[in-house]
């Protein structure tokens, strides 16, 4: 894998925070191996969605499949392909009592109970969103629910302005100081993140290397490590 000098390239990435924790690791890895370099911006998949659209995202975008299948659709990017599977997690703060998140049920009563509930604009919150919807209690919920923009969901817990929040399972393991929980299997709800190529990438042998190596073996220890699935 390893490039030469007049070979070795710049890749710039667009990445969603979900594959943060484990991009990091693997870049590393990537660039020992390639001589190549990332150049890596990380952002919601919204911000991401638009600057695909928009034409303005580098070489690869990463974020949540729908959305990625959604900007092929629309003639932006010309490939995509499945890299990780994330589920929801639930997070408190470290040492705090753990909530009964036995079942649905148990985990509708816990959020009742709480005295202050965090979520994000991402796949994760959209979901819990509507998850609320479902169970009957959004508006129950709406005034002690705080939206975490343009941080993690796991800030806001260590910094006490929640005491119970819900995000990928990835972002709530990236921040010390929050212990995480799954979700009840019955509501658990998993999003595909997928890698985005614009027409120049798909030609890129740089970039054609990099998703070889997302996708191998070889990059699946870090992946899970982090509470994710190889897709």
């Amino acid at each position: 894998m390893t490039a030469t000098a007049a070979k070795a390239a710049e890749i710039k990435i667009m990445c969603s925070g979900a594959m943060r924790p484990a991009l990091e690791e693997l870049a590393s890895q990537f660039e020992r191996a390639s001589g190549h370099k990332l150049a890596i911006t990380y952002g919601s998949t919204n911000t991401i969605r638009e600057r695909a659209l928009a034409g303005d995202a580098g070489d690869l975008v990463i974020f949540a499949a729908p959305a990625v299948e959604d900007v092929v659709r629309q003639g932006k990017l010309a490939a995509k392909v499945d890299l990780v599977r994330s589920g929801v997690g639930v997070g408190v703060p470290a040492g705090a009592p753990r909530p009964d998140l036995s079942s649905a049920e148990a985990f509708k009563r816990t959020l009742l109970a709480a005295k202050s509930f965090a979520r994000s604009e991402g796949p994760s919150g959209t979901y819990i969103a509507a998850l609320l919807e479902r169970m009957g209690i959004a508006e129950q919920m709406k005034g002690k629910t705080v939206v975490v923009r343009g941080r993690l969901v796991g800030d806001a817990l260590v910094k006490g302005e929640a005491e119970i929040g819900v995000q990928q399972v990835s972002e709530l393991r990236s921040v010390p100081g929050v212990d995480v929980l799954p979700m009840p299997a019955e509501i658990q709800n998993i999003t595909v993140f997928s890698a985005g190529l614009t027409p120049q990438a798909k030609a890129s042998e740089a970039v054609q290397a990099l998703i070889k190596f997302l996708t191998s073996p070889a990059a699946a220890p870090v992946i899970k490590s982090k509470g994710l699935e190889p897709a």
